[in-house]
């Protein structure tokens, strides 16, 4: 078998240092995508109330105590954000079919709806940008997606972990947990 050399574009850095270099490259180049995307999204609703109505999308109707720690706020900040998605008719409160006495906070179909609204225009913006790349670069990238997809998934299983949850299959629908312009 042919020894391959770092310069093959599918040939996977064997150097740690080498290695590294590619990570922090990979991991810089992401940041700016999600950076572009998030100052280029739609400035409705905060970033974090965004968040939350993905992660209720995904997810299901949570607690708000659950939702206060998924986006790393209080409790206080949390309940403020859910009742200000209520007013706007994005998220109700409801209780809990396992126990009455616990209240769940669930995305409304109209939160829904905007959440899918959000994500279809951040796609539209790459879609752009992509279509403004030559056919290699499109290749390139599009032979990405699946290690990008698995990114998601190990960020999701992280979070599960976190919150003392079993990772869920095929975790990676469009953002993990909510956090950045995914949402």
């Amino acid at each position: 078998m042919p020894e391959r050399h770092a310069a093959e574009p599918d040939a996977a850095p064997r150097d740690p240092a080498t290695r590294a270099e590619a990570r922090d490259a990979i991991g810089e180049a992401l940041y700016g995508l999600v950076t572009l995307a998030v100052r280029n999204g739609p400035r409705e609703i905060s970033l974090t109330a965004a968040s939350t109505l993905s992660t209720l999308d995904r997810t299901g109707p949570r607690r708000l105590t659950d939702l206060a720690m998924i986006q790393r706020v209080t409790q206080p900040s949390m309940s403020v954000l859910v009742t200000g998605l209520e007013q706007a008719g994005l998220a109700e409160r409801q209780p809990d079919p396992a126990d009455r006495r616990v209240v769940l906070v669930a995305v409304t179909e109209a939160g829904a709806e905007y959440i899918r609204a959000r994500r279809r225009a951040g796609a539209r913006a790459f879609a752009d940008l992509i279509d403004k790349l030559p056919d290699d670069d499109t290749a390139t990238l599009t032979a990405a997606v699946p290690a990008l997809n698995r990114l998601l998934e190990l960020d999701s299983d992280r979070r599960a972990a976190a919150a003392g949850r079993p990772p869920s299959p095929g975790a990676a629908g469009g953002g993990a947990d909510g956090e950045g312009p995914g949402t």
